[in-house]
């Protein structure tokens, strides 16, 4: 997905926002905090994507077995 086509969808959302905010003001300790804040933003949502699969693929294979019986 483009994030020109998710910003024109949402254009509120915060994810919008926060690609579109001016990083010009912020020294270079806010820059390294922000970088810091959104690496660990970035591991919970793989995280996320991760449970999200493998509760998937549970479902998947225990569906599976179900149907053969």
């Amino acid at each position: 997905m483009d994030l020109d086509d998710l910003f024109a969808k949402r254009p509120q959302d915060p994810l919008a926002l926060l690609g579109k905010q001016d990083l010009d003001p912020l020294s270079v300790e806010e820059l390294a905090l922000r970088k810091e804040v959104l690496q660990a933003e970035i591991a919970r949502t793989e995280s996320k994507i991760a449970a999200v699969v493998n509760f998937r693929a549970s479902a998947d294979a225990l569906f599976r077995k179900g149907s053969g019986q």
